[in-house]
């Protein structure tokens, strides 16, 4: 490395932004964006990356002899600015890498002591089992959690863990794993295990997803909400894995053709004047109004954009008011979009009924968006609702047709989007209430901790020591924050 990239590397803003690599003729050959540059850019410089990375990105670090960065005030603007200038200097690494993406398989040895299973993009030679390859990452990675609990796999890196790999182990204390590595079960066991997993991703064990089907059905009737739209979302992820496997890019093919004729059908259905290429929808997840979250998920030619996802922390609307909630999310994005001067999408789904429709309706005509349309996704027939006057039925389409697959599709990932922020916010509220059991904590000591260590995870695993050297804490304090914190351990 060169003493001009040294420097530059040194001098790095922890701020997002876009960074171009240049080669030893000034040429740009590779752009990427960051939400931290620092961070980021001096994660290619790292022996451990020249080690593990693959050759194309080693090839990439090595030609480097000098670097450019352009800060931007969020992710968002890092996205579009990277895009811009991708297609102005159509670098070679950014090409390669395109072009080479390989989509995820699920791999496992099951002559290894202990199988265990991986992601990998290449299939080698190499006595494993693969499965896939599949489509959609996010469903391989769900299917990858879902047999690891279900089946109690281990997930630890160890070829043959033991005991002293135990010590260290968070699955089995949660209750995952089934702990062959303390012969919690015998190795023959768990291999058995193992086969089974392989077997249920083959689609050769139907009853499993019966099963969760009727977890799901008992859930709902319990009115355990969460709990169903958790197993819900999971079912759809697992369906859509087990199909998947074997089917290699041609099964992709056949997804963009079903987005195709769906968008077609959208477009007919709802009298659209254009085919709705880019949809926008929207979902909330609360608690009784609290920690209230609103999602908003992008879906071009119908297949999810997640470079174009948001999420809002709803700020305005109190109590238990979904519609409400649905109308300020609404406005937020588009008083954005129109402020910014930048394109709308073609079709605005909102989650839910007449209710919810209307309420999101009234925001956009607020805003003078009186011709971009929009629609509500009822859940409990899947209707399509479009008119707010309620004079005209709600559109009730074939529940196998394209159009309704790709309003379903989008509108339940919107829905595992929004309660996935909703869980974050909650369970980090519930981290930090732990800090209100401390005699004397006040909002100022509390500020000052969570600043000092980041999180409350990571306070608990410091010593009182290294409690008594954030500002302002001093060593009698830190015993007691200690003591509270580990009063139940």
């Amino acid at each position: 490395m060169n003493e001009t990239l040294k420097q530059k590397l040194a001098l790095l803003p922890a701020k997002p932004g876009v960074y171009l690599m240049r080669d030893r003729n000034g040429k740009v050959v590779y752009v990427g964006k960051a939400k931290s540059l620092r961070n980021r850019v001096r994660n290619y410089f790292q022996k451990a990356t020249l080690r593990r990375a693959d050759p194309k990105i080693r090839g990439l670090i090595n030609s480097i002899e000098d670097l450019d960065i352009i800060e931007v005030r969020n992710e968002a603007d890092a996205i579009l600015t990277e895009g811009r200038l991708i297609k102005e200097y159509k670098p070679y690494y950014n090409t390669l890498f395109k072009d080479d993406k390989r989509f995820i398989l699920l791999k496992i040895n099951l002559r290894d002591p202990f199988p265990a299973f991986t992601v990998a993009r290449l299939r080698k030679q190499d006595g494993a089992t693969y499965l896939g390859p599949y489509a959609s990452a996010t469903s391989a990675r769900t299917a990858k959690e879902f047999v690891e609990r279900h089946f109690g796999l281990r997930r630890c890196r160890p070829l043959e863990p033991d005991a002293d790999t135990h010590k260290h182990c968070l699955a089995d204390i949660i209750s995952f794993c089934s702990a062959p590595c303390i012969g919690r079960v015998s190795p023959e066991e768990y291999r058995h295990r193992a086969a089974e997993a392989v077997a249920f991703l083959r689609g050769e064990r139907p009853d499993i997803l019966k099963n969760l089907q009727t977890e799901m059905e008992a859930a709902a009737k319990k009115l355990e909400f969460e709990t169903a739209a958790r197993l819900r979302d999971t079912l759809l992820q697992l369906r859509r894995a087990v199909k998947q496997r074997a089917t290699g890019t041609r099964d992709l093919d056949r997804d963009l053709e079903d987005a195709r004729l769906g968008l077609k059908e959208l477009r007919e259905a709802l009298h659209l004047k254009v085919t709705p290429r880019v949809i926008e929808t929207f979902d909330i997840s609360n608690t009784m109004g609290q920690q209230a979250v609103a999602s908003m998920v992008c879906a071009v030619d119908g297949r999810p954009n997640r470079s174009r996802y948001k999420r809002f922390k709803i700020k305005f609307t109190e109590g238990p008011d979904d519609p409400g909630m649905i109308a300020e999310a609404a406005r937020r994005r588009y008083s954005r979009l129109l402020k910014e001067n930048k394109p709308l999408p073609d079709l605005v789904v909102f989650d839910g009924g007449i209710t919810q429709l209307r309420a999101g309706r009234r925001a956009l005509d607020e805003l003078g968006l009186h011709d971009l349309p929009a629609v509500g996704l009822a859940k409990r027939f899947e209707e399509v609702v479009w008119d707010i006057t309620n004079r005209e039925p709600p559109l009730r389409l074939p529940l196998n047709s394209p159009g309704l697959r790709v309003l379903r599709g989008i509108r339940d990932e919107a829905h595992r989007f929004a309660l996935t922020y909703h869980r974050s916010l909650r369970d980090r509220r519930i981290r930090e209430s732990l800090l209100d059991d401390i005699p004397g904590i006040g909002e100022k000591r509390k500020h000052i901790l969570l600043t000092h260590f980041g999180s409350v995870q990571r306070l608990q695993k410091a010593s009182v020591a290294e409690i008594a050297l954030a500002p302002g804490i001093g060593s009698r304090f830190a015993e007691t924050v200690y003591s509270v914190l580990h009063r139940h351990s």
